[in-house]
């Protein structure tokens, strides 16, 4: 099992009551946190511009720029988007920004990419919101950009979304034969389908049953494209909140409860922590973590993405899960 793990960038208002002047900084130490500890091979930001699970005025910093700082100041950890939006850049400008990163990163860049869906943020920025045949359509054609402009060093293409010309990314990415793509999403028709044809790694759903079905879609998509289903690694992310005992555990779940209460109000903040958090397999002590994350282990799942929502204010869950959870699953 590889691990990695969220840095927060206000999102999912996991800076509130951070200065904003300040929470440059605590993304950087904990970007180099990550660095400089084993446990981890990767860090990772989401690529939205509102925060959820309701857009607010709290901060939401832009993932391609984090991905420049944190290459810039860190030395060994990969660095990833979870995912990024394939219609928030043109798809042959997004490559040269890659390529660059990567360069500055030393060849530690990791591509995640994916149709998109926060309704909200897209028709804010003036993008429209088509349909999902639409978006999964440039998805595809984009990942078709993003492979020639990575091992050739050019990029043409005649879409019917994107049309680009002999677009020039030079200097290439230092990865040998470029940044490794990563398909995220689990559209059982489609997504898994481009997952087949182009993804070094698919992210989907970590629950046992339904990564059991997402996998045996996606070896079938393998199966048609002709591609191998078992050079395809398969990861999943997982909110995580980790105690010593469950009464600790219970402990920081009413913490983040009471952290959303003042912005989202008391029952939206409820619900929220009841969704996402108090469900989450990765959830509890780390025995009981150990013994739900098995089950999805059992059945393939060889990376997981963890994303500690206190994490910008108490890295005592983070040390505990390094501690506990890491070794017993690895």
């Amino acid at each position: 099992m590889r691990f990695g793990h969220f840095i927060p960038q206000g999102w999912r208002l996991d800076l509130v009551g951070i200065d904003p002047a300040q929470q440059w900084g605590v993304m950087r130490d904990l970007a180099q946190r990550a660095d400089a500890t084993e446990a981890w091979e990767s860090v990772w930001v989401y690529d939205h511009f509102h925060t959820v699970p309701e857009p607010t005025e709290e901060a939401t910093h832009e993932a391609w720029t984090l991905m420049s700082a944190f290459a810039a100041g860190t030395s060994r950890i990969r660095l990833g988007q979870m995912c990024t939006a394939i219609s928030y850049r043109n798809p042959a400008y997004l490559a040269k920004v890659a390529a660059t990163v990567d360069l500055i990163s030393g060849g530690r860049l990791e591509m995640g990419i994916g149709g998109g869906w926060y309704e909200h943020e897209w028709r804010a920025y003036g993008y429209g919101f088509p349909s999902p045949g639409e978006r999964l359509g440039r998805l595809d054609e984009g990942v078709q950009i993003f492979k020639q402009a990575w091992t050739k060093g050019s990029a043409t293409l005649d879409g019917k979304h994107y049309q680009v010309d002999g677009a020039i990314v030079r200097p290439l990415p230092l990865q040998e034969g470029g940044i490794p793509i990563w398909i995220a999403g689990g559209g059982e028709k489609v997504t898994l389908r481009i997952a087949a044809k182009y993804a070094q790694y698919t992210n989907f759903s970590g629950d046992p049953a339904e990564f059991a079905h997402k996998s045996e879609l996606l070896r079938g998509h393998c199966a048609a494209v002709g591609t191998d289903f078992d050079a395809i690694t398969r990861s999943s992310n997982f909110n995580t909140i980790v105690g010593a005992t469950e009464a600790e555990v219970q402990d920081r779940l009413a913490a983040l409860e009471d952290r959303f209460t003042p912005i989202l109000g008391a029952e939206a903040a409820k619900g929220h922590v009841d969704n996402l958090f108090r469900t989450s397999p990765a959830v509890g002590t780390p025995e009981q973590v150990v013994e739900k994350l098995s089950r999805t282990t059992a059945l393939g799942l060889s990376y997981a993405i963890h994303y500690f929502p206190e994490l910008a204010y108490d890295t005592s869950g983070i040390e505990l899960f390094e501690r506990e959870v890491i070794p017993a699953l690895r």
